[in-house]
């Protein structure tokens, strides 16, 4: 006579435990590269805002025969956006034949909420 054992029920607990820890280590991860991610794309767009800053003060100058006076005039004259609320941008043309130097800063936390910096 065939004699047929059926397995007994085992607790599966290391497996659920094996399953969550995995489901928690893949979430943190993408997070991980989120956050990096989303860092990179802003110190993109800083490098692209000074990188504009720099070309339309050059284009004032070949056309204009001099270097803007202000950031404000690139504003004005040449499509330059600056997003004031994310970025402080400083411009210091001491002449009028030599190029300024051209900083751009994010906004710290203290700024954006009316502080000093």
């Amino acid at each position: 006579m065939l004699h047929i054992e059926i397995p007994k029920h085992r607790s599966s607990l290391p497996g659920y435990l094996f399953s969550f820890l995995l489901l928690i280590i893949v979430l943190y991860l993408f997070l991980y590269s989120m956050g990096a991610m989303q860092s990179r794309t802003k110190e993109d767009q800083l490098n692209m805002l000074t990188d504009a800053i720099r070309r339309a003060s050059v284009q004032c100058y070949s056309i204009e025969g001099r270097y803007p006076p202000s950031v404000e005039y690139l504003e004005d004259n040449y499509g330059i956006v600056i997003d004031r609320e994310r970025y402080n941008v400083f411009y210091d043309g001491w002449a009028a034949n030599i190029m300024p130097d051209i900083t751009v800063l994010p906004v710290t936390g203290q700024a954006k909420q009316g502080g000093q910096l």
